[in-house]
């Protein structure tokens, strides 16, 4: 019995040694997807007469005048993806990017395969980060750290 239990010590132990990489992890997935973002941001803004004509002709965003979704898509990417780098408001980062990939699935409809299994990756990691991250290699962790001990009521 008192060997099961040591066994069962030691792997209760070893267990916990993925966690000590957690944080590298987590800015390791916040810098992949901002530079993914942030790269179709500048895409839009190097040639702004395409990304009208793209907004117009070939991305269909609902509710949205082209113009407008196309100033709200590159401003969206550039933004947030420095945002979710630095870890600053990250869950509302990750919650925009994850929008904003969404929409751009719907509005294409001419995605291919390939194309959606992408972006399906990408929303996928975004839900990770909105859902688990608050990493202690971020700015949200030191900001909730150095306001925790200040009286706000």
């Amino acid at each position: 019995m008192k060997a099961l239990t040591c066994l069962l010590r030691g792997y209760f132990k070893a267990s916990r040694l993925p966690e000590l990489i957690a944080p590298a992890f987590d800015l390791g997935l916040r810098i992949y997807l901002a530079s993914v973002f942030f790269k179709s941001g500048l895409t839009k803004i190097a040639n702004w007469d395409s990304t009208l004509y793209l907004f117009q002709e070939v991305y269909h965003v609902p509710l949205l005048p082209p113009d407008i979704a196309a100033t709200l898509a590159a401003s969206a990417e550039l933004g947030l993806s420095v945002l979710l780098t630095l870890g600053l408001f990250g869950r509302f980062a990750a919650a925009g990017l994850f929008i904003l990939n969404g929409v751009a699935v719907i509005s294409y409809a001419d995605l291919s395969p390939a194309g959606l299994n992408q972006h399906l990756s990408w929303g996928l990691l975004l839900a990770v980060l909105l859902i688990l991250s608050r990493g202690s290699w971020s700015a949200d962790f030191l900001l909730e750290k150095k306001l925790s001990g200040c009286n706000c009521r």
